[in-house]
């Protein structure tokens, strides 16, 4: 289901239904500039404590297509929590609606379910050269004052790899989605 957004002249997609999990999963996370990502943190006085941190993400240019689904990051080893990544490179990302105009409109506070956010669970890779392209558009499509940041902080492009995925859309709890199905949807 498709709505024409006259002021901008762009297709939008309508936010899924909660019974079409994988779906929601997708709508939220291409709907989402940021998220919260969270580690183990590896610095001292904190070790092994959770450590969570504002990420620019994007999984492909806004717009109706839906995205990769795939969450892109730009990041540098200078960053406290990409130090914690390299002694281990597990951790959760969180994208919620609330930092759409959606909740707002419908004077849903953050963590009222049917403001839905999504946990995913998984691990931060660099991507590689073939991927490079994709995320880079990706990113600086969305963040583009990204393109400018200091060179001299060596930024590189990662991505998080999904092994699983938690839907909080709707009262009841948590909705569990498979990588395969969530890949497998179309937005």
């Amino acid at each position: 289901l498709l709505l024409l957004c006259a002021a901008s002249g762009l297709l939008v997609a309508a936010i899924p239904p909660p019974e079409e999990a994988a779906r929601m999963a997708r709508y939220v996370l291409h709907s989402c500039d940021w998220g919260a990502l969270a580690t183990l943190s590896a610095q001292e006085g904190l070790r092994g404590h959770p450590f969570a941190n504002i990420f620019s993400i994007s999984d492909g240019p806004p717009g109706p297509c839906g995205g990769s689904g795939v969450p892109y990051l730009y990041l540098t080893d200078m960053e406290i929590s990409v130090q914690d990544l390299e002694v281990n490179s597990n951790a959760s990302l969180t994208v919620s609606l609330a930092q759409t105009p959606y909740c707002r409109k419908h004077k849903y506070d953050p963590q009222n379910p049917l403001c839905a956010h999504i946990i995913f669970v998984g691990s931060i890779v660099k991507v590689n050269d073939s991927e490079a392209d994709l995320a880079k558009k990706a990113l600086f499509s969305r963040h583009p004052e990204m393109e400018g940041w200091p060179k001299d902080h060596n930024w590189f492009f990662a991505k998080f790899n999904i092994t699983n995925i938690w839907v909080l859309d709707y009262f009841g709890g948590l909705k569990i989605v498979t990588p395969e199905e969530y890949y497998s949807v179309k937005p």
